[in-house]
């Protein structure tokens, strides 16, 4: 097995390979984006659901103070509670070995630099930028939820 180190630089990709160190039926998985205050926390709960085995987590480089309160409410809607979450910042894991390093940002993604076997850039819009009433800003929120959902319920074993 290989892992490989990660820099990601606003769409610039650098790979150099490196030894792994995780086994093959769990897989660790690291989601990032800006602010870890919505589609991080989406995708990574969502893996974490469907796939108990794995460990998931998720940073942003800038991390705000709490989970984006409509990403909250959205979630529950889902039976996902994360309430007592709190935003990560991504050098807490340039250390740590990682089978996936996912980027969830629609443009400027964080720098990440570690061990990671593979990097993926799934863009999600930002429902945090929604403008409009609480409703229009909630349908935002709920429709990025559901593609993430989406996107979680597809990704491979």
């Amino acid at each position: 097995m290989v892992k490989k180190m990660i820099a990601l630089i606003t769409g610039f990709l650098c790979i150099h390979p490196i030894a792994a160190t995780t086994q093959q039926n769990q897989k660790r998985i690291l989601v990032i984006c800006v602010h870890n205050s919505a589609r991080s926390v989406m995708l990574a709960k969502y893996l974490e659901q469907l796939h108990p085995d794995w460990t998931v987590y998720s940073a942003g480089l800038k991390p705000t103070d709490q989970i984006n309160p409509f990403a909250v409410q959205v979630l529950k809607e889902d039976g996902i509670n994360v309430s007592t979450h709190k935003p990560q910042e991504v050098t807490k894991f340039l250390t740590q070995p990682f089978d996936y390093v996912i980027s969830v940002c629609e443009a400027e993604c964080p720098v990440f630099s570690g061990q990671v076997k593979h990097t993926l850039h799934v863009p999600f819009q930002d429902p945090s930028s929604a403008i409009g009433s609480k409703e229009e800003k909630l349908a935002v929120f709920r429709r990025v939820r559901d593609q993430i959902k989406a996107y979680a319920q597809s990704f491979p074993q």
